[in-house]
């Protein structure tokens, strides 16, 4: 009782620590990769114990699916952090500044694109991880194809690009570790 009752709390501490914003990504998102690896390592090597009751077997996968909604912006941050390219400038929004190729250099507008990415991420790895809960996998390509319709006409710079494919890929992925995880836990 007392490991699944020490791990949901220590989930939930990463799951916390990765929302407060002030602190670097990089900093946030290497707690919660720590924390689902070592879940996932230990169930992999089956030193996970069976919940010894229902309610710390539902705290446990809630733990889980914390990490994997709330810590994925930071996982995701870290990694564009990383995968951006010189001279790509961030907006006030959380999108990136972008210039249009057809206009002359001194005339360019830098609209912001890819707004909203954050809120956008929450929800699609929260619909990523319950659709493997549920064992309804389609749900993932809907939910990739409805964002990619969405975020179509941002997409026309390189950049634009680049930035939603590394994001999409990355939240996508930790969603579907942080399910494969869940997934894991021993009842």
């Amino acid at each position: 009782m007392t490991v699944w009752l020490v791990g949901a709390l220590v989930l939930l501490a990463v799951a916390v620590l990765s929302g407060v914003h002030r602190v670097p990504p990089l900093v946030r998102a290497v707690p919660a990769v720590v924390a689902v690896g070592v879940v996932l390592a230990a169930e992999l090597l089956d030193l996970v114990p069976t919940a010894p009751t229902t309610p710390l077997r539902v705290l446990g996968t809630v733990a889980v699916v914390a990490v994997g909604v709330l810590a994925g912006s930071a996982v995701t941050g870290t990694v564009l952090g990383f995968a951006m390219r010189e001279g790509v400038e961030r907006g006030q929004h959380g999108g990136i500044l972008v210039s249009s190729a057809d206009e002359p250099a001194v005339v360019r507008r830098r609209p912001e694109v890819l707004r909203g990415g954050a809120a956008i991420g929450f929800l699609e790895r929260f619909a990523v991880i319950g659709a493997v809960l549920v064992g309804r996998l389609e749900i993932v390509a809907a939910v990739v194809a409805v964002k990619g319709l969405g975020r179509f006409s941002e997409l026309d710079s390189a950049e634009a690009r680049e930035r939603f494919i590394v994001g999409t890929l990355t939240s996508t992925c930790w969603a579907g570790l942080a399910a494969w995880t869940a997934i894991g836990l021993p009842s």
